[in-house]
């Protein structure tokens, strides 16, 4: 019995040129896939390191203004380097001094702190620049230096503000009521008692990445200072600063 052959056939020209499109459409699409996970990645590792650089500056900063006017004294003598001298000014004391070009705002901070024994400054922060580059510095007391605190080959500081934030004074209650008559700006008999003022500062800084100028963060805090203003309103012909006996 005799069997019939076929001739095999392979796939056509117009075949294997669709065959090699679908196939570089499938290249293409993972390459470019691969491509914007990578481009998204970098974005995200660059946007984290400003972030945490930020927050961690914010945090450094924070914590030493907190502990302004801790002097850690222990004698009655030095006790007048821990209390706010309104007689100075609102920005300028023994523990506390805002370099600024006003009476609010400023880019720079010094004061004292006991970071170390028996070294308690003056500690302080700065913004800096040199070029297209712009970092904070911390000062340090033992050689009265500014050493950079951020890295400005990775983050380019755009925005430093130390602003004072004067609280809302709090009345310290006394026994008894101010004397008669009331004076023209009072308007109850606690016009005489002692006020408590409280500052704050709060820190402004803003950072953006210097491989990514698009990447920009932003970082806010308080922090209040301990040295505060016991303010005595005294009534008309007292010379004793206390509460009316």
């Amino acid at each position: 019995m005799r069997r019939l052959h076929r001739p095999q056939r392979g796939v056509s020209l117009v075949e294997l040129m669709v065959g090699i499109a679908v196939g570089m459409f499938v290249v293409a699409a993972a390459a470019t896939l691969v491509s914007t996970q990578l481009v998204d990645n970098r974005r995200l590792m660059l946007e984290l390191q400003v972030q945490q650089d930020l927050r961690a500056t914010s945090d450094i900063i924070t914590r030493d203004i907190r502990r302004i006017g801790a002097t850690g004294a222990l004698s009655i003598a030095d006790a007048d380097n821990l209390v706010w001298d309104s007689s100075n000014g609102s920005a300028i004391n023994t523990t506390y001094r805002l370099i600024s070009l006003d009476s609010s705002e400023s880019s720079e901070i010094q004061f004292s702190s006991p970071r170390q024994i028996a070294q308690i400054g003056p500690y302080g922060y700065t913004l800096e620049s040199t070029g297209t580059k712009r970092w904070i510095s911390s000062r340090m007391p033992t050689t009265g230096r500014w050493q950079p605190l951020t890295d400005s080959d990775a983050m380019k500081v755009t925005g430093f503000r130390l602003t004072q934030v004067d609280e809302p004074a709090i009345v310290l209650n006394c026994p008894k009521l101010c004397p008669l008559p009331l004076p023209a700006s009072a308007t109850d008999r606690t016009y005489c008692w002692p006020t408590l003022k409280v500052r704050s500062i709060e820190i402004d800084i803003t950072g953006q990445s210097v491989s990514d100028a698009s990447i920009t963060r932003r970082v806010r805090s308080r922090a209040r200072l301990r040295n505060d203003l016991v303010e005595f309103n005294l009534p008309t012909g007292s010379t004793t600063q206390s509460c009316p006996s």
